[in-house]
């Protein structure tokens, strides 16, 4: 045991010489703590400025005036908190404000209560203790509150500057219960948590060295005195423990650990064991192989993503796990916003660590950082369980998930089944009835719920189009709770939400009551199922004949056999109708694309053999004219929009492929080349041996001056240009098309590169030359239709917003990988854009911070982009199936004549047709037929309806 006097020395002098470590470090650390001083002095300038009556009454107003503007921002921040308590950024700005109004209280509750959501950086839990300090020391408060506050700050994230003002400000505190054994221990928390980190780790070892070296200076003897036995004893203990530390440093790789042995060869008497040599050397070959990804880490900028992901994958290669803890710290310390991150950290610790400690603790910040991704609170559950956490602190944790603000509908469905799944496990169905049963039951219950009234009335979706959980519910009565009569109301329940139509439902309710039923159930199911199904009836039917074959008696056989056979009948009889409508509709398609060829063909003839006459003139140039706007009509058919669809110019691009089928393939008498001034013979417009080495251009201005030459120079970035085939009408006017055909295939792959390049203020469309009658299914060009989390879609704007506008809103929260403005194919702005971020969780704070705000007196809409689900083909069978036969009109070979004009008066044609409305849009819409008449047909007009139509009544 020390004596007395000794032990005060110690305090002493290592209170002296740890206050100056400290002071210095904290300029090194925090340059604007090393003008603290002078900024007192300032601050008492200031004040006895004032006392003197320097400021005005008008300073002292405006000052006043700016209190109150602070006090009504702050009320505005505590508002919003209270409706959205997981907003960051809310959190971390009141904070601001309160600590620069100096309210102390308010400013302690708004930082416990974000601590209490989530993991607070460096930047805030430093100026936090140093808030605490200072007040503890001016009301003479204990010091057990600040050492709380210091042990939830270093559980936040691995951090040395806070581990090392923990060492520090417990150093004060060794008069206190513990003293030197405390701080050592407090130390040695520290090395264990940050003493492998290559950058920060020397500075924890650095201080506890000295730290200890303080204290031999307090026990060495006075010169020329013996000492005791006692005061031998401990200074031996106190070299050795110092020689210890020296030597665990040395054996770890860290950067200028060679000015560390420097400084033990010059502090030791003795030798350097060759051991501690051994693990010196050993130490600097790691330090060799971490530093490209330290000095990586040191040029890249931030969040140095990529950088972290490398040194990960480098560290679990190493396969040491501190080092692999540490390296996951450092990145998510940088990085705490990526849900990936989090996901890949916990999942090692699961797998590799299985500390429950460790474990927890990830998984809880985990979750806190990232609510919005149910994905972390499923693994947090999962973590909770599997260590045998209070069933009430994992209820707590899913009610938390419930309040987190998912992105979509699916993601709460998914997370009610992870809580009902642990439910379902803690249940002891050996009994017929328990509290954990009942609960489980009554978790069913709530569920249901749940996603009807708030999920469905925030997404307009329930989330479980195949009702999953009702399902589950359904196996578990049955299954564990022998319970049919309940597990069959559920399908009832299931079969009433749409999902009757499918066959997969009914013969899942069907296994159901083949495993836990009876035959009387079964084929009473089947049978709802056959007349019901409308996906696959054939498979239902084939599964109830065969358990009638198992099962069933000849009565049965028969019901069931009468039965399948009328029903697949009549479906055979409507698919029948509808692939014979759908062949009607073809071949009348065919038909009139025939007619006006032959039409066209013949007009053609005729002007080179009939002779032209001065009245025919003004007829030819309007069957010429009429020409050319039917071409314009095909090249220039308005796209079809959906809001929210990131299909937005799909359209558009099958439009393209279709100018690529009509006019790709062939010349015809609209799309030839412009007339030759010489006797040349016209050049041929494509030759299709060429498609590999050839690019069609489209959606060109037609006003474009010498386009060849415009499209040479356009396209001559891309490698050498064999030849530029524009396309003219029959007046030599541009078409706004044409072909580059190129030397090479690499070359017309990258002239593929600029489609979507503006010229002369138009989006150029560049696509390959693909037959479209051969391959009528290609795609040029499609935008991603799934959910994209890091992917925003923005409504509303204005559509003089420019895209640096846009850019410079988004952009403070976060970076943008990209931005598109979608535009019609004359390249004007639709009022929409997509903005992509590098995660999603960028994407996530930019959807709450701007959806809602007003551009230019336009208010946008942001949200995820989430395409809905394009259902043309089901469209296209819905619509050929109710529409009705047409009878096929037959013409002569000059169409249709004179003489089959009918020749009842315009005014009763105009009368006769229905009503027409018009949509916003100006399409026509066919107002309902009146009552006398059957559906969709027209009233028939009386005598009377004539006699007023001719007298204009």
């Amino acid at each position: 045991m020390e004596d007395p006097p000794a032990q005060q020395r110690c305090e002493f002098a290592v209170s002296s010489a740890m206050a100056a470590a400290e002071q210095g470090l904290k300029e090194r650390e925090n340059p604007r703590l090393a003008d603290e001083g002078e900024e007192e002095m300032e601050s008492e300038e200031e004040e006895e400025q004032r006392q003197q009556g320097d400021g005005s009454s008008e300073e002292s107003s405006s000052g006043e005036e700016d209190d109150k503007e602070c006090e009504v921002e702050i009320q505005r921040l505590e508002e919003q908190l209270s409706i959205n308590a997981f907003d960051y950024n809310c959190h971390v700005d009141l904070i601001k404000l309160l600590r620069q109004e100096g309210e102390l209280e308010r400013l302690r509750h708004a930082r416990q209560k974000m601590s209490e959501l989530f993991p607070l950086t460096e930047e805030i839990w430093l100026d936090w203790l140093k808030d605490e300090i200072k007040i503890a020391e001016s009301e003479a408060l204990g010091r057990e509150t600040v050492y709380e506050l210091f042990e939830k700050a270093v559980k936040d994230y691995i951090c040395p500057e806070i581990w090392l003002e923990y060492a520090q400000y417990s150093i004060g505190g060794m008069g206190d219960e513990g003293g030197i054994a405390k701080v050592r221990s407090i130390f040695e928390r520290a090395l264990t948590a940050v003493g492998l980190h290559m950058t920060k780790g020397s500075a924890i070892w650095d201080a506890f060295r000295e730290f200890e070296n303080a204290i031999l200076g307090t026990i060495q003897p006075m010169p020329g005195a013996v000492p005791s036995s006692e005061q031998q004893k401990m200074l031996t203990e106190q070299l050795e423990r110092i020689h210890t530390l020296f030597k665990r440093q040395l054996g770890v790789p860290l950067l200028e650990m060679e000015s560390t042995y420097g400084e033990y060869v010059d502090w030791s008497e003795e030798p350097i064991a060759d051991s501690v040599v051994h693990n010196y050397k050993k130490a600097l070959q790691q330090v060799e192989k971490y530093k490209p990804y330290e000095e990586a880490l040191l040029a890249a900028e931030t969040p140095k993503l990529a950088e972290y992901q490398a040194y990960i994958d480098f560290e679990m290669k190493e396969g040491d796990p501190a080092r692999i803890q540490l390296i996951f710290e450092r990145a998510l310390a940088e990085n705490c916003l990526v849900p990936d991150l989090w996901a890949k950290y916990t999942q090692y610790l699961d797998r590799q660590l299985k500390v429950k400690e460790l474990v927890l603790s990830a998984h809880d910040r985990a979750s806190r950082n990232c609510p919005w991704t149910f994905g972390l609170w499923k693994s947090c559950i999962l973590a909770m369980e599997r260590h045998c956490v209070d069933h009430n602190t994992i209820a707590e944790t899913f009610e938390k998930a419930l309040n987190a603000g998912f992105i979509q509908a699916a993601d709460y469905v998914e997370i009610w089944q992870s809580y009902l799944d642990y439910l379902r496990r803690r249940v002891d169905f050996t009994k017929d009835s328990s509290k954990e049963l009942e609960e489980l039951r009554a978790a069913f219950a709530r569920a249901l719920d749940y996603l009807k009234q708030e999920v469905e009335e925030r997404f307009g979706e329930s989330g479980d189009p195949t009702c999953s959980i009702m399902q589950i519910w359904a196996r578990v009565e049955a299954g564990h709770c022998k319970n049919m009569q309940k597990a069959r109301e559920l399908w009832d329940n299931i079969m009433t939400k749409g999902n009757s139509k499918f066959a997969n439902m009914w013969l899942e309710y069907y296994n159901l009551e083949r495993a836990h039923g009876d035959i009387q159930h079964c084929r009473k199911a089947l049978h709802r199922a056959v007349m019901c199904t409308s996906d696959y009836p054939e498979h239902v039917c084939e599964v109830l004949l065969t358990l009638e074959r198992i099962e069933g008696t000849l009565e049965h056989w028969d019901t069931a056999v009468q039965k399948t056979e009328s029903r697949l009948s009549r479906v055979s009889g409507q698919r029948a109708k509808a692939a014979e409508k759908e062949a009607n509709l073809a071949r009348q398609e065919e038909e009139k694309v025939e007619q006006r060829k032959r039409a066209r063909a013949e007009k053609k003839a005729a002007k080179k053999v009939k002779k032209a006459k001065p009245g025919d003139k003004r007829k030819a140039e309007e069957e010429e004219e009429e020409d050319e706007e039917w071409g314009e009509e095909a090249a220039e058919q308005p796209s079809k929009r959906h809001k929210g669809d990131d299909k937005l110019e799909d359209d558009e691009n099958e439009e393209m492929e279709t100018e690529v089928g009509l006019f790709g393939r062939r010349a015809t008498s609209m799309d030839r080349p412009k007339p030759p001034t010489t006797k040349e013979q016209p050049k041929v417009l494509h030759n299709t041996n060429k498609d590999n080495i050839t690019v069609f251009v489209s959606n060109l201005s037609f006003n474009m001056p010498d386009p060849e030459k415009k499209l040479r120079k356009v396209f001559s970035a891309c490698g050498e240009i064999t030849d530029v085939r524009v396309v003219y009408n029959i007046k030599g006017t541009f078409r706004g098309y044409c072909y580059v055909e190129f030397t090479n295939e690499k070359n017309a792959l990258d002239a593929l590169k600029l489609d979507r390049q503006e010229i002369n203020g138009r989006p150029m469309f560049v696509s390959p030359c693909v037959d479209k009658n051969k391959q009528p299914d290609f795609k040029v060009f499609r935008y991603s239709t799934s959910l994209e989390k890091h992917k925003l879609f923005v409504s509303g704007l204005p559509f003089a917003c420019t895209k640096e506008e846009v850019e410079e809103i988004f952009k403070e929260h976060g970076t943008i990988k990209e931005l598109r403005l979608v535009t019609n194919r004359s390249g004007k702005p639709k009022g929409l854009a997509y903005v992509e971020y590098e995660n999603e969780a960028q994407a996530s704070q930019a959807v709450i911070k701007l959806d809602g705000t007003r551009i230019k007196e336009h208010t946008i809409s942001v949200a995820i982009s989430n395409p809905p689900m394009r259902k043309q083909t089901e469209a296209l069978e819905t619509a050929q199936f109710n529409r009705p036969m047409m009878p096929q009109q037959t013409y002569g070979a000059r169409g249709r004549g004179r003489t089959q004009v009918a020749l009842l008066p315009r005014s009763l044609h105009r009368q006769n047709a229905p009503a027409a409305t018009k949509t916003e849009n100006g399409t026509p819409q066919a107002q309902s037929a009146s009552s006398s008449g059957g559906e969709g047909e027209p009233r028939k007009l009386s005598n009377a309806d004539f006699v007023r139509l001719l007298l204009q009544k």
